[in-house]
């Protein structure tokens, strides 16, 4: 039996979540090592959920260390079909002011080095991820918005860089010229593998900053950004809690919900029995 229908990723700021009922820790051990932390299950809303906090207790995992592949893994193996993601992003437009939420539709990529993909050893496999975000994922996190009476903002685009370090004043103020909304350091290797998971999943931006481009806005501080985390978790614990209630049952519609089922080109028969056995849980099913 699945013992979750619901994950949450909680960034920055967003390390535990209230109100969740029959609570217990859970360790998953995956062939890509640990996640970030022991998954919290338990009932909100009535509904099964997974709680992961992103960078572990006490903020303890760099963005650059971060086990993405055990992380969804996990959320896989514990029967998570869709993913409500939120993190803490410096804004790129004025628009976007610190407390804000945004829920991106579009993702850049400034990383390096770091995996972001399920397949290799053995299977060649590529799906999908022109709209790399589950639009039902999406709607629900902006419906939740609106019932909790906070500023959620509908598509946007992501930028997310390596870090740990923010961003240079050049830097910010090219990522602005491409047009991006927000940037963060953290969704866009989750969104990869969730949808290569085929779990549907969306992020809640939650804007602390202007970054650096910003006339008269002082340089990125981490007193700043905590201080306006603080508000905002707040918000995000009563956005995401509605979002769970508000998620439909049937996902059948997301494009994530079968984007593995032609994205593997190996042929079958040359795949590797350990590596078949690794992803058994993820692609099982098209072997």
């Amino acid at each position: 039996m699945n013992k979750a229908e619901i994950g949450i990723i909680g960034g920055s700021g967003l390390y535990g979540m209230a109100g969740l009922e029959n609570v217990r820790e859970e360790r998953v051990e995956t062939p890509f090592g640990d996640p970030s932390d022991p998954f919290v299950l338990g009932e909100l809303e009535g509904r099964k959920v997974a709680f992961l906090a992103r960078h572990g207790k006490g903020h303890r995992i760099l963005p650059s260390e971060l086990n993405f592949r055990a992380n969804i893994y996990g959320m896989k193996a514990l029967g998570v079909t869709s993913i409500l993601s939120v993190s803490a992003v410096g804004s790129l437009k004025e628009e976007h002011k610190p407390t804000d939420f945004v829920v991106p539709d579009q993702f850049i990529d400034r990383t390096f080095g770091r995996v972001g993909t399920f397949f290799g050893e053995g299977v060649v496999g590529h799906v999908g991820f022109g709209d790399p975000v589950c639009p039902i994922v999406v709607d629900t996190f902006v419906k939740a918005c609106e019932e909790v009476g906070v500023v959620g903002k509908k598509g946007g685009t992501y930028v997310c860089m390596e870090g740990p370090q923010f961003s240079t004043r050049a830097e910010s103020n090219l990522y602005r010229s491409w047009g991006a909304d927000v940037i963060g350091m953290t969704n866009l290797q989750e969104a990869k593998l969730s949808r290569e998971a085929e779990i549907s999943y969306a992020t809640l931006a939650m804007v602390t900053d202007y970054d650096c481009w910003r006339e008269g806005h002082d340089d990125v501080t981490v007193e700043q950004v905590i201080a306006v985390m603080h508000q905002n978790s707040g918000n995000a614990q009563k956005v995401v809690k509605a979002a769970v209630r508000l998620m439909p049952a049937d996902l059948s519609a997301s494009p994530a919900q079968s984007a593995a089922k032609f994205a593997v080109m190996t042929d079958k028969s040359l795949i590797p029995e350990a590596t078949k056995k690794k992803l058994d849980v993820l692609f099982g099913k098209y072997w």
